[in-house]
């Protein structure tokens, strides 16, 4: 598990526009990786259109975006066309993101219990390294506050 203040382990996986993205992919830049239990639901659905609608804030900050949760890469591809993301979502089916940061939380559902993603958001600097983290996410507010503290790295 990365703790803050750590650097992050290098990783390559898929996502939506055909390609693979890796740590190196984002060097010089911050970098905003936010998990998310799944694709089409209400409060995933709401959470990237806030990153959506704040998106040319974090390229003014020097920070890009991407989400991760474990849906395929074509689930990701429709959801991204439906909500007009302006960045990639990665698919994280083997969990390796999810690993390494921790976020595989059991849940409950109607009394049924289940592993799932725990909404978390992480902020790395252009190094890799992780500056800040947001574990147990409500959507509402929450993607101002990552903003901030995008801006305040610098």
């Amino acid at each position: 598990m990365v703790n803050v203040g750590q650097p992050v382990p290098s990783f390559d996986l898929p996502a939506t526009g055909n390609k693979n993205l890796s740590l190196d992919s984002f060097k010089g830049k911050n970098l905003v990786l936010y998990f998310y239990p799944k694709d089409n639901t209400p409060g995933c659905t709401r959470e990237g259109q806030d990153f959506r609608d704040h998106h040319d804030a974090f390229v003014d900050a020097n920070t890009a975006i991407v989400g991760v949760s474990r849906d395929s890469v074509k689930v990701h591809e429709n959801f991204c066309a439906k909500q007009s993301f302006p960045f990639d979502l990665i698919s994280d089916a083997d969990e390796t993101l999810c690993s390494m940061f921790d976020v595989i939380r059991e849940k409950n559902m109607y009394g049924r219990k289940y592993m799932g993603i725990e909404r978390s958001t992480f902020l790395l600097d252009g190094e890799g390294v992780l500056r800040q983290e947001w574990r147990k996410v409500r959507v509402p507010g929450h993607v101002e506050a990552v903003l901030e503290a995008a801006r305040e790295l610098g």
